[in-house]
């Protein structure tokens, strides 16, 4: 591979920064009816943005819940197929929790890009384009060196419910080798990894009810039942004194970590300072008996991501709440499957609320995901790894990925292996105020990505 990658990457610095705060600009929340509009720019402005670039073929695709944008360029006979997976959605923002910029107006600051998808994931995306542009400039080709497919959908945010009947559409256009999955994180600037696995998620909804409105707490307290109280003492049920979950069988399923694997993950340069700085907690909690990087990406885990009951802002009413409703976000690990985890958890809610409380339990199984491993033996595996020591300068280690996507449904579908690339950092703030991003992590994995394409078409050539 020529060696003028870093330079045409420094060269191009401002550009890419330049696009990506433009892209920013467009406030594409899914789901969220008055940024609909946004959503279609968003999509538009990726596919004239990819169609400057070179590629032949980009369509729009307006398909139900958000639009998608699909792209290929594939003029390298022999050459392996790569299908590139990401998303162009965002979530909402809270305008007034933002301190370093507003959320869609973004600022460089300090090495940093802020703004809402600075990081998730449009800067990935634009790490990707950046990186064809510098592997095309680089090579002096006239196309890339394997073909290439994209597939940016545009409602990865709320739990891609219409990604498997688009695919299901377009399966033949899709077909692929290997599929590169760009929505994860690695995890460190100076120790980047390369993520070889992403648990699953289960969303639920669980709302208890009272009284059959809110009731004066002076006229009814002490025989009304308080859904507060009820859903209080649910909540704090979920997990034992040792920290496991406490959903009946829950461990079952999940795959013990092998020794192999542990060794990788101790081999993350970690410390407990570190990791309570960088990801912004203020304590270390969960399962016995893992470390703390076990316990994030090869064990299950269940959050509380919202609870509401009475009044929780303004002047309280001193009433009894006829309802209290609970958001739980459960990860699920390696060997588990969601239609086993919904049961368990439906068994659990209705042997611990009693029969003087009323419920509704709601699981959204259109947008349940499943845990995903990438074979340790994929030859690609050795080739990303090459290519981000020539990007990052620093040979990778390996780790997971905590929360959740559609790796596991893409592999399935389409029956080529998942690989995991991402330029995020545990720092950046994902779905939080002051998203951000490294503006050196998005060169490095642009310069990765124009030295894995060209290591990639090399395995093929030398038949590896």
């Amino acid at each position: 591979m020529p060696t003028n990658v870093p330079d045409f990457l420094t060269e191009h610095r401002d550009d890419l920064v330049n696009e990506l705060t433009g892209w920013i600009r467009l406030a594409s929340v899914a789901g969220q009816p008055e940024t609909g509009p946004d959503l279609i720019r968003s999509a538009n402005w990726l596919a004239g943005t990819l169609r400057a670039i070179g590629f032949p073929t980009v369509d729009v695709w307006r398909i139900e819940g958000a639009p998608a944008v699909y792209a290929e360029w594939c003029e390298a006979p022999g050459a392996p197929t790569v299908l590139i997976y990401s998303h162009h959605d965002v979530r909402k923002t809270d305008d007034e929790q933002w301190e370093e910029t507003a959320p869609y107006s973004a600022t460089e600051r300090d090495g940093y890009l802020y703004g809402r998808g600075a990081s998730d994931a449009k800067g990935q995306v634009l790490s990707h384009l950046w990186g064809l542009r510098a592997h095309l400039a680089a090579t002096g080709r006239d196309a890339p060196a394997v073909n290439l497919k994209l597939l940016i959908e545009g409602e990865e945010e709320s739990g891609s419910a219409h990604l498997s009947d688009a695919v299901d559409e377009h399966q033949e256009l899709l077909d692929a080798d290997l599929i590169v999955f760009s929505d994860t994180l690695t995890w460190r600037a100076d120790h980047p990894a390369i993520c070889t696995s992403l648990r699953g998620m289960i969303s639920a909804e669980l709302q208890v009810m009272g009284p059959l409105r809110d009731v004066h707490s002076g006229a009814v307290s002490g025989p009304a039942i308080n859904p507060a109280i009820e859903l209080a003492a649910l909540i704090g049920s979920l997990h034992d004194d040792r920290g496991r979950i406490t959903f009946p069988g829950f461990y079952d399923d999940v795959e013990e970590i092998t020794e192999a694997r542990r060794a990788e993950l101790a081999a993350l340069p970690y410390s407990d300072e570190d990791w309570l700085e960088r990801s912004e907690t203020r304590g270390i909690g969960g399962e016995h008996g893992y470390t703390v990087l076990e316990r994030l990406w090869e064990r299950p885990a269940v959050e509380v991501i919202g609870m509401l009951a009475g009044d929780p802002v303004g002047l309280p009413r001193a009433a009894v709440p006829a309802t209290a409703t609970a958001r739980l976000s459960i990860r699920t690990a390696t060997g588990q499957r969601a239609a086993t985890v919904e049961k368990q958890l439906r068994q659990w809610v209705a042997a611990r609320l009693d029969d003087r409380v009323e419920y509704d339990l709601t699981i959204s199984e259109q947008i349940s995901q499943e845990p995903y491993r990438t074979p340790g033996d994929l030859p690609a595996l050795a080739t990303l790894a090459a290519a981000m020591e020539e990007g990052f300068g620093k040979r990778p280690g390996r780790m997971g990925n905590a929360g959740g996507g559609p790796a596991e449904l893409l592999t399935r579908k389409l029956g080529a292996p998942v690989l995991f690339f991402g330029v995020g950092l545990p720092e950046d703030r994902w779905h939080d105020d002051d998203e951000r991003v490294s503006i050196r992590m998005l060169l490095d994995g642009a310069a990765t990505l124009a030295h894995f394409w060209h290591g990639l078409a090399l395995d093929s050539a030398d038949g590896s």
